[in-house]
């Protein structure tokens, strides 16, 4: 007897609580980043595959397999509002909830982000695009204090440029400004009185309006993995299998035939339509594993090894790759690679490799101590001080 899929609200998302499903996850936020780091080195030191007649069979392949860059950062919004917008769903009217959601999202962003951009202004020194001396306040200037600034709070590609020419950390600016409107939305729909409600609707529509369109309209693709990480599908392994061929089909036709640049529009409608099937395959990864079979043990232990440093290969990899063409131009006469010559390609993976082991290393220096940092906060911000009280002397 054939059954079918049922699906099911749940009152709140299990996050971490499905082995299959972190694992999952886990897998995808380790090789997204790596698919945008090798997409962005590609595109650093080889010709764009668009100018050569008649390029090599090895390179068209290479041009291929990393050319997911768009999807890869589709997915990490989709898992961004799944983890960060169902983990304040489940919390949202408890004591303290937003202060504790602002600590754990200041404290995630800035413990990895600080310090990229100083090692951002010091690779640019190094490599001679930023001047030495103080830092002016030129907003055009992309290793001004002002750039500094604005990348620290969002403003990147809404009132400055990426800093230091890290063109990659476009997409924090949608994170950052998702992180503040999913928030005001929970409030006008659930805030309490009304002119808290009123309030967080003004702030919204504000917010909304004034950023970037595509800021704005690529919230709808974040808040999508909010929903669905309240959604669980029960059905077999046939219908699983579906969704995965039918999300990795929609995948690679819309890197073939669709915007795989700069977010438009266009690229919404693809998106959105790439982001269903994949949020519904997650939603179907709820059964039961025995996690502590070998098999499992071993793949969990990889996937959770790269999901782990996957921020920092992500905001990293630019100026990395910058220093490495610095150094091959002095030392080796030469910054990029020739898609003709098969030894190149032993270069790319070496430079690739390289950029992992520098965001690893990064990773054990800073983004390793986040959650250290994070709970320092909440006791010298949140945890109630009390106050010495004098004790009368006894009359007896």
């Amino acid at each position: 007897m054939i059954s079918f899929p049922s699906i099911h609200w749940q009152a709140r998302a299990p996050l971490g609580e499905n082995a299959v499903q972190s694992l999952l996850i886990s897998a995808l936020r380790g090789l997204a980043a790596l698919q945008v780091a090798a997409s962005h080195l590609r595109a650093e030191i080889y010709p764009g595959l668009r100018t050569l007649e008649d390029p090599s069979l090895a390179y068209l392949g290479l041009a291929f397999f990393t050319g997911f860059a768009h999807q890869a950062v589709v997915v990490f919004f989709l898992i961004s509002g799944w983890l960060v917008g169902g983990s304040l769903m489940n919390r949202f009217g408890k004591p303290q909830a937003l202060a504790h959601y602002a600590i754990d999202r200041f404290t995630r962003l800035w413990t990895v982000l600080l310090p990229t951009l100083l090692l951002t202004l010091a690779v640019g020194l190094v490599i001679g695009a930023a001047a030495p001396g103080p830092m002016d306040f030129d907003p055009a200037n992309e290793f001004s204090a002002a750039a500094f600034a604005g990348n620290l709070f969002g403003l990147q590609t809404v009132t400055v440029p990426d800093f230091g020419g890290n063109y990659p950390l476009w997409s924090l600016a949608h994170e950052t400004w998702y992180y503040i409107q999913f928030p005001l939305l929970l409030l006008v729909l659930a805030g309490g009185g009304v002119l808290r409600r009123a309030a967080a609707a003004a702030a919204l529509v504000l917010l909304l309006s004034t950023l970037r369109d595509m800021i704005s309209l690529y919230f709808a693709v974040w808040l999508l993995g909010a929903a669905f990480s309240r959604i669980r599908i029960d059905c077999g392994q046939v219908c699983r299998g579906l969704l995965l061929v039918l999300t990795l089909a929609l995948f690679v036709y819309y890197r073939l035939r669709g915007n795989n640049d700069d977010l438009v529009p266009g690229s919404f409608v693809q998106d959105i339509i790439c982001g269903i099937p994949f949020l519904l395959l997650l939603a179907s990864l709820q059964q039961a594993v025995d996690t502590s079979a070998p098999a499992y043990a071993r793949a969990n232990r990889v996937a959770v090894f790269f999901s782990e440093f996957s921020f920092s290969l992500y905001v990293l990899h630019i100026p990395v790759i910058d220093l490495m063409r610095y150094l091959g131009h002095q030392y080796l006469g030469r910054d990029g690679l020739n898609p003709n010559v098969a030894t190149d390609f032993l270069w790319y993976f070496f430079v690739l490799g390289m950029v992992v082991l520098v965001a690893y290393v990064f990773y054990l220096l800073f983004e390793r101590h986040t959650v250290r940092i994070r709970n320092a906060m909440k006791n010298w911000l949140l945890t109630p001080r009390s106050k010495p009280v004098r004790v009368a002397l006894s009359p007896d």
